[in-house]
Order: structure tokens, then C-alpha cells, then sequence
């Protein structure tokens, strides 16, 4: 075996993103995700050790499911180096994080409310209402362009190659939405969304979403879950399940059914039942006043 060259994190996490710029739908996460692990920027990749990897993740403030994705990228980038760019002769072997099942966590309309307060009045702020009133993801509103959107029609659309399902989204745009984007117009030719500088939203700062989470007496939550909180929303105001598989661009029926659980009206009816039963109203009308005269 041959003596491996000598090259650290910072060369493979760069290396990484100039091979999958064109060919990775979700660059924009892996970008912002390199960007939260600076205390892995200058150590060789021979030095690079199940130990020191656990420590940075573990102490990422974000739940066991995010971590994984951490960790998934950072082996994925170790396994280039080791098996196409021959800089590495092992890879560590990282045990991944016990995760829930369907974590759905969604936010109440008042709590929604202290969390655009609480962010920076500016593109953060905007591209968080942004993402409740049409659910795209993260990479979708940070990348959207100015050819995606269609103002006088109120619809912008994802093409295939930047949507997870790889199919094209047609996004319609309520009126928040559409003022959101009235908003941003003229401040950049391409990007909608844009930062302090006016430079392409590159990833999430992870000071400035805790900053606000914490500010808006909001824990466990994801810039994802923006999305969770948008089909909530909508499955609980009576949007039928297949009308919103079709909005949010989902692949399978089965994705959009973690959210059937918000929509009960259909039941109400049967539930109501019991209340008829006469038998079961007799009962309970003993066992109230059973409890009545036992508490005189």
C-alpha cells in the first residue's frame, strides 16, 4: 500500500462540494452543514478518529435525526477520500443516533407569530413566512430564482432536478406570499432571496435560528419543520390529504399520511355515537351522581 498524501478536512469537504455541485439536489444542506463543523477545519484526515467526530456532532444543537445527516455526510466524504481520491487508507466507524419514528413537529399559529418576531427583521424573517405559506423546503427557498416565479399568475414551480420526488412542483402563492416576493423584487436579478451583502443564501446560521428559537420561547425545532408546521396547518383547516400530496410534491400517499392523525372531522360523527347510547348515558349519569353524593 502506498504512502497516502497528507490532507486535511477543509481539502475534502471542498473537494466534495465541486464534485457534487451539479448533481446533488440537496448541496445547499451539505454546504450549510459543513459550515456548522468548524472545529473539524484543520485536522488531517488520518487524524480524523471515531472519537473526535462524535464529540463536534454531539454537541450540535439539534436533535438525533439531524445529527445522523451529519454524520452521513461526514462518512460519505471519508469514503471519497479513501476509495476515489486514494487520501485515505480507513474510514472510522460512526454508530448513528437512536431516532424517533415520523417526528412531526409543528407549531400553533401564536407560537408561529413569536417566531417570525423574533427573527431579524430582514431576508431571514422573510424567507421563514415564506416558507409557512407554500412548504417548500429549505433548499427551495434559499436557491429559488426569479425565473421560478410567475407574480401575476401567483405561482412559482420547482423543476425536476432541484425536487426530492425529482419531479417538477407547480408552488401556488397565497397573498402573503405574493408579498413577500413584492418585497424582494429588484434587489437581485437572480436570487429571490439573498443575504445582507446581496450575495445567494449559502445555508442556515445556526446562531441566528437558536438565537430566535430561544428568544421565542420555541425548543426542538427545525427550519424543516416550517414545512411540517404549513401541511398542519392546511390538513387542519380541511385540505383533503391527496390535495396536499400534490402541493407539497411528495412522492407517496403514505408521506403525507403522518399528517391524517390532525384530521378528525370526518370522525366527529362516529365518535358522537356514545353519546346516544342510552345505556352508556344512564351509567354515566349514576356515576356522576354517585360522585355527587359520595363528595356531600
Amino acid at each position: 500500500m502506498g504512502v497516502k498524501p497528507k490532507k486535511l478536512w477543509d481539502e475534502a469537504a471542498l473537494q466534495w462540494l465541486k464534485e457534487k455541485e451539479y448533481d446533488k439536489k440537496s448541496i445547499q444542506d451539505d454546504i450549510s452543514r459543513l459550515r456548522n463543523l468548524p472545529q473539524l477545519r484543520g485536522i488531517f484526515l488520518d487524524e480524523l478518529n471515531r472519537e473526535t467526530i462524535m464529540a463536534v456532532v454531539e454537541k450540535l444543537p439539534c436533535g438525533n435525526s439531524t445529527k445522523n445527516r451529519y454524520l452521513a455526510l461526514i462518512r460519505a466524504i471519508l469514503y471519497k477520500a479513501r476509495d476515489e481520491w486514494l487520501w485515505l487508507d480507513e474510514v472510522p466507524k460512526l454508530k448513528l443516533y437512536k431516532e424517533p419514528g415520523n417526528r412531526i413537529r409543528w407549531l400553533k399559529p401564536d407560537e408561529a407569530h413569536r417566531l417570525i418576531d423574533a427573527l431579524p427583521d430582514n431576508f431571514w424573517r422573510q424567507m421563514a413566512i415564506f416558507s409557512l405559506c407554500t412548504g417548500l423546503r429549505q433548499s427551495n427557498v434559499f436557491g429559488l430564482k426569479w425565473e421560478q416565479v410567475d407574480l401575476d399568475k401567483r405561482i412559482a414551480w420547482i423543476h425536476p432536478d432541484e425536487a426530492k420526488a425529482a419531479r417538477a412542483i407547480g408552488v401556488p402563492l397565497n397573498q402573503t406570499a405574493v408579498q413577500v416576493l413584492s418585497e424582494r423584487a429588484g434587489i437581485h436579478t437572480t436570487y429571490v432571496f439573498t443575504n445582507s451583502v446581496n450575495n445567494p443564501i449559502c445555508g442556515l446560521d445556526s446562531r441566528v435560528w437558536e438565537r430566535s428559537l430561544k428568544k421565542a420561547h420555541i425548543e426542538n425545532f427545525r427550519w424543516h419543520d416550517l414545512r411540517h408546521t404549513w401541511a398542519s396547518w392546511l390538513v387542519q383547516s380541511g385540505v383533503p390529504l391527496l390535495a396536499l400530496k400534490e402541493m407539497g410534491g411528495w412522492e407517496k400517499l403514505d408521506m403525507v399520511m403522518r399528517y391524517a392523525h390532525l384530521a378528525t372531522e370526518h370522525l366527529q360523527s362516529h365518535a358522537d355515537i356514545l353519546d346516544t347510547m342510552h345505556t352508556l348515558d344512564t351509567k354515566w349519569t349514576h356515576f356522576k351522581t354517585k360522585g355527587q353524593k359520595e363528595k356531600a
